[in-house]
């Protein structure tokens, strides 16, 4: 996996680059089409607030996970799975829960800002250990450059962003035909993303 310490070992360049952002995106991708599946409609408000909260923490976490590598990553990379895999159930749960309690409550809504501040963060965890990897590689390539570690986080929060838009917008159009069940179908999602996440850790370390 890109999205391993492990999986870094070369130094990279500008293709080495877009391959680790799109594979850190994939999970983020996944959850973007859970959560079009359970709007099942395609607004502009809630396809930017999710797909730019997305982006936006995937671009963040390498500059953290580059600020405090040398203090922390170790330790981190120990226990990042558990946190995304607590996280993506929390919200999962809480969805299937609202979905199942009874036809006169409101849906669950995957775009309320606390929904995605959770999903964001727990889909852009293995991203902050990709940054702290970064700070372990010499100086050059796109890091020679005095702004390479801004390229690299601008160009995975872009990608991210536009892979996720894109998942959305495919999640609100099968969403249509699921109709109730969707809003389960999107919880079930989010846990098994989780439990994938944690079990990859797990077997892989």
């Amino acid at each position: 996996r890109y999205t391993s310490l492990k999986g870094l070992k070369q130094l990279m360049g500008i293709s080495d680059l877009l391959l680790i952002a799109v594979g850190l995106s994939m999970d983020a991708f996944a959850v973007a089409v859970s959560c079009g599946l359970v709007l099942c409609f395609i607004k502009l408000r809630p396809t930017l607030r999710i797909a730019g909260s997305f982006g936006l923490f995937q671009g963040i976490m390498p500059l953290i996970g580059f600020a405090i590598a040398n203090t922390f990553s170790d330790k981190f990379a120990a226990v990042d799975h558990w946190i995304a895999f607590g996280l993506l159930s929390f919200v999962g749960g809480k969805m299937l829960w609202e979905a199942i309690k009874g036809e006169e409550e409101l849906p669950a809504d995957p775009s309320r800002w606390d929904n995605v501040l959770v999903m964001a963060v727990a889909t852009s965890i293995d991203a902050l250990a990709v940054g702290a990897s970064f700070a372990l590689r010499p100086h050059k390539g796109i890091f020679a450059l005095s702004y390479g570690y801004l390229l690299a986080s601008a160009v995975i929060a872009s990608i991210t962003f536009s892979i996720c838009a894109a998942g959305f917008v495919i999640g609100c159009r099968f969403g249509n035909k699921f109709g109730k069940k969707a809003e389960i179908i999107g919880g079930l999602v989010l846990i098994g993303i989780g439990i994938k996440i944690l079990l990859e850790d797990l077997i892989l370390s």
